[in-house]
């Protein structure tokens, strides 16, 4: 029987994630968590094999609960499950160290396999998932950004022009253009909307 905890911010998840490992028999769920602290309250009192963890819950995320799951050196295996598969989403995740990544529209014979295997200890990727993975590996180094850079492109994103970006910044219009240069050429991008949009994909200005 392998033991799991349920930790996703919506009643309807869980109860369905529920009724599915009862369903199927070998699975016994031993409590339900509806943010990341619960989820770290809950693994350290009773001790689960398995962790399925949503990523965005509201207080302490998904990321920050695998986190000081580690830091405790709780042995439950943890199962992300959940509905993004953004690079800002994935790798802080399996860093932090989760065991798995699952999106919500896995079928449920492939879930079940995987909360097995992640209870022996065995990594779990969606293909979706190892392919940005892979994709993640077999890129260049990429250049970081410059702290003045993420400013630049942080204004140009709620909207300013190059000379109100200057003028909030204190810095001359040319400056601004020099920074959105490099900026995209950093990024990999031709215009200020794609590096408006790779920089948000890559969590350089937090989320939208």
């Amino acid at each position: 029987m392998i033991t799991v905890i349920i930790a996703d911010d919506h009643p309807v998840v869980r109860d369905g994630l529920r009724g599915m490992l009862a369903a199927e028999g070998g699975f016994d769920v031993l409590g339900e968590a509806a943010d990341g602290a619960e989820a770290v309250a809950l693994a350290q009192r009773l001790r689960p094999d398995v962790v399925l963890m949503d990523l965005r819950m509201p207080g302490t995320d998904g990321v920050h609960a695998i986190t000081e799951l580690a830091r405790l050196g709780n042995a439950a295996r943890v199962l992300v499950l959940t509905t993004y598969d953004t690079d800002s989403d994935v790798m802080p995740a399996i860093e932090a160290g989760a065991t798995g990544y699952l999106l919500k529209d896995t079928p449920r014979d492939e879930l079940f396999r995987a909360v097995r295997a992640a209870a022996r200890g065995e990594s779990v990727l969606s293909p979706a998932v190892a392919s940005r993975i892979m994709g993640q590996l077999r890129a260049p180094a990429q250049e970081p950004l410059s702290q003045r850079e993420i400013e630049v492109l942080g204004l140009i994103a709620r909207g300013c022009t190059n000379k109100e970006a200057a003028a909030q910044l204190f810095i001359s219009e040319a400056t601004v253009k020099t920074h959105l240069l490099h900026a995209y050429a950093k990024l990999g991008v031709r215009d200020r909307a794609a590096a408006v949009a790779v920089a948000f994909e890559r969590g350089l200005l937090g989320r939208r």
